[in-house]
């Protein structure tokens, strides 16, 4: 499972650091830093793998810990996130593709300045590329597997030449200045990184197909992405030693910095091991991000059509129809700025209710939490959530004011603590389990929405938009669908009972007649 593992976050992600840097605002040497920065908090997710070893992820997580809305709001995101993270993907297969001809990236692309900014770039080739490689992996799941292997094995060659090369033609000098930008500037291209780690939730979501959940998820999760945390920060630090943070491309990062310091030469090799790469992603997540929608179809809360799958290829038809036709509209339509941003929020907040979904299974099991404790741990809670959003709104709206973190901090630690002190274990993990409970979910926490809090307030206008969109649809649609499936799963319950009770009754008058 860590060997399986660790290959499809390679497949999935590799490519996404030198996407980041150039999707970034404000790239800086201390990039690599923010990598190691994002790595902890994804380790929630393996504690529900691992105790709750079904498909679905995030989605199933939520959907026993918090209930129908929490989870519908998570798998919207778990949709938008893959939708975004393919189109962005896409995005930069025509930057790449624009190096490898030795053209600016705006000649591959239509510009309409009556759009908006982060919107007047439409992107027919991002488009196309996402349509050729879904319909590639709908027709045939081996033909994609081989070709996947085959690119891989070149990305990874394509990396290691790129890092050593990279590094003869370093200057310790460009790393300074360190932190040009502060603190501030680190803790928003943080928000941005997280972007980076979008593709490990699948690992999460295979843990009904291992063997040995306890041991296999945690395993190759956290193997997994030591070693891309790893590949992530050399890759970074090899670029912001080859040129200037404020000379770096943000479209065609490497090939720009190759082309810089006189490897020309190298700009076509980076541009085809890009694009061998990206296609590898583009292809995985064809073949992946539909088993999300599949999962999510299956409990009505989006319709049900979405979980068929065809009876020849066994692939699910409506639902890579449903992510790739979205991907592609998004692709042609939205610059990568606005991508980053918008996954990179969507992807915090999920992981912030994952992060409650695990203070309150570890706390809260029903029939054993009595009522007092229950509303104790929901106000406990809400301390910590609102406390956390206070401290990110102070680092927002004037950072230099130590007053609001002087009242809020010790709130969040009071919270934090009263669930400790006040509340009892309702349940203890048998196997692998997150430890330093409750602190480490309510630091995870407190982090992602800081994080959250540095992303700008178009990120959040967005989010926000997206958000309203999919609570009417739950209201409109989801909540009726899967309440009608709930009250018919308890018809179907109630005539079972009844057709065995009447069958006990038939049996013990059979043997009173008998006897």
């Amino acid at each position: 499972m860590a060997t399986v593992a660790t290959r499809v976050c390679l497949r999935r992600t590799l490519i996404l650091a030198p996407l980041l840097l150039s999707a970034m605002f404000d790239e800086q040497p201390i990039v690599r830093a923010r990598f190691v920065l994002d790595f902890p908090r994804k380790t929630k997710s393996c504690s529900f793998a691992v105790e709750i070893p079904v498909a679905g992820g995030s989605f199933a997580y939520l959907r026993v810990e918090l209930g129908d809305v929490a989870a519908f709001v998570a798998a919207a995101n778990l949709i938008l996130e893959t939708v975004i993270g393919t189109a962005a993907v896409a995005r930069a297969w025509t930057s790449y593709l624009a190096s490898l001809v030795n053209r600016p990236v705006s000649a591959l692309r239509v510009h309409v300045p009556s759009f908006g900014e982060g919107y007047d770039e439409l992107d027919p080739i991002a488009s196309a590329v996402i349509l050729a490689t879904a319909i590639m992996a709908m027709l045939s799941t081996k033909g994609s597997s081989r070709f996947n292997w085959v690119a891989s094995t070149v990305h990874l060659l394509v990396l290691a030449f790129i890092i050593v090369a990279g590094f003869v033609h370093a200057k310790p000098c460009n790393l300074t200045p360190f932190v040009p930008y502060g603190v501030p500037g680190v803790f928003r291209s943080a928000a941005v990184v997280y972007f980076a780690y979008s593709g490990f939730d699948s690992i999460a979501n295979m843990a009904e197909e291992t063997k040995n959940p306890s041991r296999d998820i945690p395993l190759g999760l956290i193997g997994s992405m030591s070693v891309i945390t790893a590949i992530y920060c050399t890759m970074a630090l090899t670029l912001t030693m080859m040129q200037p943070y404020t000379a770096i491309d943000r479209s065609a990062a490497y090939s720009v910095a190759f082309a810089a310091v006189g490897m020309r030469w190298m700009q076509y090799v980076v541009a085809v091991g890009a694009l061998k790469g990206m296609t590898t992603v583009l292809l995985v997540g064809a073949l992946g991000n539909a088993r999300y929608a599949t999962h999510i179809a299956r409990s009505h809360i989006i319709p049900p059509v979405f979980a068929l799958v065809h009876p020849k290829t066994g692939t699910p038809i409506h639902a890579t129809a449903l992510i790739t036709g979205a991907s592609a509209c998004v692709a042609f339509l939205s610059s990568l700025d606005v991508l980053a941003s918008l996954l990179s929020i969507s992807t915090l907040f999920i992981f912030v209710m994952i992060a409650t979904a695990l203070l309150v299974r570890r706390y809260h099991a029903r029939g054993v939490t009595s009522r007092a404790h229950g509303r104790l741990l929901a106000a406990l809670v809400l301390a910590i959530v609102g406390s956390s959003a206070g401290i990110a709104a102070c680092w927002g709206s004037a950072p230099e004011r130590w007053t609001g973190y002087a009242a809020l901090v010790p709130v969040w630690a009071a919270a934090t603590l009263g669930v400790q002190l006040l509340l009892p274990v309702a349940r203890v993990p048998t196997k692998w389990g997150v430890p330093l409970v409750p602190w480490l979910p309510s630091l995870s926490i407190a982090t992602n929405i800081f994080l959250m809090g540095s992303l700008g307030a178009s990120a959040f206008v967005r989010f926000g938009v997206c958000t309203a969109v999919m609570l009417l649809y739950y209201v409109l649609v989801g909540l009726h669908a899967t309440y009608d499936v709930a009250h018919e799963e308890e018809d179907d319950a109630a005539a079972d009972e009844k057709a065995a009770a009447a069958t006990d009754v038939e049996k013990s008058g059979a043997g009173d007649a008998g006897r």
